[in-house]
């Protein structure tokens, strides 16, 4: 049974940092690529941040780019997003999700498990 956990979510001031992580179990993780979404209230869930299987190659959504960085550790079955320079808008429920095959994916429908979400809340 493949199982995804979310932490380190929480309340942060604007222009602060937080790390989230998520770990993996049921299947392999280094065999699959992971990726970071939010969904804002009253907004539908979007892509925020894609990593390959062995990290080699990461993606970004355009208004976090520069701003977070996604991470993995295949030894420890956990892959990381570490948030800066914080905003209010960046205030969700964070979900990390994991995909089958070796190519990182922006795309929500291709994500076969799901976290059930750590909350972001940045104050201005």
């Amino acid at each position: 049974q493949v199982q995804l956990v979310e932490s380190g979510g929480g309340l942060v001031q604007a222009g602060g940092s937080l790390r989230l992580s998520c770990a993996a179990s049921g299947r392999t993780f280094s065999r699959y690529v992971m990726g970071w979404f939010r969904r804002a209230p009253g907004k539908e869930r979007e892509f925020v941040a894609t990593i390959s299987w062995n990290g080699d190659s990461t993606y970004y959504a355009d208004d976090v780019k520069g701003r977070f960085t996604i991470s993995r550790d295949n030894a420890k079955n956990t892959v990381y997003l570490q948030m800066n320079s914080l905003k209010p808008e960046d205030t969700a429920v964070y979900y990390c999700a994991q995909r089958p095959g070796p190519y990182p994916s922006r795309r929500v429908d291709e994500y076969d498990y799901w976290g059930q979400g750590t909350q972001v809340t940045v104050s201005s």
